[in-house]
C-alpha cells in the first residue's frame, strides 16, 4: 500500500503507472472509509493470524488470496470525472479479459453499496466488471492533487467467503465469481498480468516500460510505510 501510494505521488507529477501484483502472506484490507471496527471481529481476525491492511482507496473489505491486483496510478485530468475515468479503466480491463477469451462485460447502473456492507464482492455497481451477472473485479478509487489511484482485484481462483466469516452480524451473499468458474480453467497469473499491460499500452497509447521497483521509488514508499502499518489507521471505527 506504501508503494501505490508513492505511484499516486508520481503520478500528480504527470507520471503513469500501472503495477500488478500477488499478496504474499494472503491478507484482508479494508477501504480507506470502512468502519472496520465496528464491522470486522478484530478478535478472531487476530486469533486466526490473518494479515490486515487498510487500502489507500476506497470500497469495502477485499479478502486477498488467488487473485490478482492492479493498482493504476496516472494523472486524473485526461480520465475526467470520477464515474468517467472508472468506466475508461474497467474497458481497458474488459479487453484485456477478451484477449484471454472472457466474455465479461460491464453491470448496468445501479446505486452505490454502503461502506459498511461487506465485502466488496458482495454485490456488483454500475460500470464494474461481471460474468453472467456476478463480479468478477472489484475496484476503488482515490484522487489527491493532480494525481488519480485505482486498485482492482480480478479474481483468479480465489473466493471472498473470508470476508463474511469475520463480519458481525453476518454479511451479504457473495456474488463474486473468480476467473477459473469463468473458463472452466485454471488461470496462469502470468498471462492475465500480461493481458492486462497489453491492453493498456493498446488503449492509452504511448511508451509503457516494464520494470519492478527500484531503490528510489521504495525510498518513496517507506515515507508512507508507518501509516500502512499502524493498528490505528488499520482499524479506525
Amino acid at each position: 500500500m506504501a508503494l501505490d501510494q508513492a505511484l499516486l505521488a508520481r503520478a500528480a507529477g504527470g507520471e503513469r503507472w500501472l503495477r500488478l501484483y500477488r499478496w504474499l502472506p494472503h491478507c484482508l484490507s479494508f477501504g480507506r472509509h470502512e468502519p472496520a471496527l465496528r464491522r470486522y471481529d478484530r478478535g478472531r481476525i487476530e486469533s486466526r493470524g490473518l494479515d490486515v491492511v487498510r487500502r489507500p482507496t476506497g470500497g469495502r473489505a477485499v479478502w486477498h488470496a488467488e487473485e490478482l491486483t492492479y493498482a493504476l496510478a496516472v494523472p486524473a485530468e485526461p480520465f475526467g470525472g470520477l464515474r468517467q475515468a472508472y468506466e475508461e479503466i474497467h474497458r481497458m480491463l474488459l479487453a484485456a479479459l477478451r484477449l484471454l477469451g472472457v466474455a465479461a462485460e460491464l453491470a448496468p447502473p445501479k446505486a452505490a453499496v454502503p461502506v459498511d456492507g461487506g465485502s466488496c464482492f458482495a454485490v456488483p455497481v454500475g460500470g464494474e466488471i461481471t460474468v453472467r451477472g456476478r463480479k468478477l473485479v472489484g475496484s476503488a478509487q482515490l484522487r489527491e492533487g493532480a494525481g488519480l489511484l485505482q486498485h482492482g482485484s480480478l479474481l483468479l481462483a480465489g473466493r471472498q467467503s473470508t470476508v463474511g466469516e469475520f463480519t458481525r452480524g453476518g454479511a451479504p451473499p457473495d456474488l463474486a465469481i473468480p476467473l477459473a468458474d469463468a473458463t472452466a480453467d485454471a488461470p496462469d497469473p502470468g498471462a492475465v498480468a500480461t493481458a492486462i499491460a497489453d491492453a493498456a499500452a493498446e488503449r492509452w497509447g504511448g511508451t509503457w516500460e516494464r520494470t519492478s521497483a527500484d531503490a528510489a521509488l521504495l525510498a518513496e514508499a517507506s515515507a508512507h510505510e508507518m501509516r500502512f502499518r499502524s493498528p490505528d489507521w488499520t482499524w479506525r471505527a
